[in-house]
This record gives C-alpha cells, structure tokens and sequence, in this order.
C-alpha cells in the first residue's frame, strides 16, 4: 500500500520560509520519482518541483529561486524548501510518487495547507 504524508504547512508572513516534507511507505523510493504540486482556491493543480530518481529536479518558473526540491533516500523522503514566500503562493501542496513501487501510477498525499499572509 502507497501512503504520502506530507507536513510542514502552517501560516507564515510574506518573506518567511517554511520547509515541507513528504514521507513515503515506498520499497523503492530511491527509484522513484517525486514531485511537489500546490492547488489554490478556484484554481488548477500545478506543478511546483520535481525530482527525478538521479536527483535531477525541475521547478515552476515563479518559485525558481526560493525553492528548493531534495530528497532523503535513507528517510524515505522528499522536502521542498521555500524561502522569500509571497501571498501567491497560498495553497493546498500535494506530495506525488511515480515508480516501480507504484506501478508507474502516479499516487497522491493528502495535502498540507500553506497561507502566506501580507
């Protein structure tokens, strides 16, 4: 059974910085790929970060800059830092998963809320 647990979200004034992190009941975690996408009220799901089992990452161009995906292959886990946060970034940040673990299905976590507050 796949399970992501994200944490980390919280309210925090503009400029701040939160870290999230996202644990994952996976076998073969180093093997698989995970991303981090953030869902605003009345808005599409998009993506924030991603990276790949190498260690290769690729970010949402508004957040290049002030956050940073890595993963900790010895925890089972993925973290986004985010530093420098503005109002925009207000939004449910989903954990995904996609690898031999999960059949190549891309499996979701429950969300963690973050508020950014002027």
């Amino acid at each position: 059974q796949v399970r992501l647990v994200e944490s980390g979200g919280g309210l925090v004034q503009a400029g701040g910085s939160l870290r999230l992190s996202c644990a994952a009941s996976l076998t073969s975690f180093g093997d698989t790929a995970m991303g981090w996408y953030r869902q605003a009220p009345g808005k599409q799901r998009e993506l924030v970060a991603t990276i790949t089992s190498g260690g290769s990452t690729n970010y949402l161009d508004s957040v290049k800059g002030r956050f940073t995906i890595s993963r900790d292959n010895r925890k089972n886990t993925v973290y986004l830092e985010m530093n420098s946060l503005k109002p925009e970034d207000t939004a449910v940040y989903y954990c995904n998963a996609q690898g031999p673990d999960t059949g190549w299905r891309v499996y979701w976590g429950q969300g963690t809320q973050v508020t950014v507050s002027s």
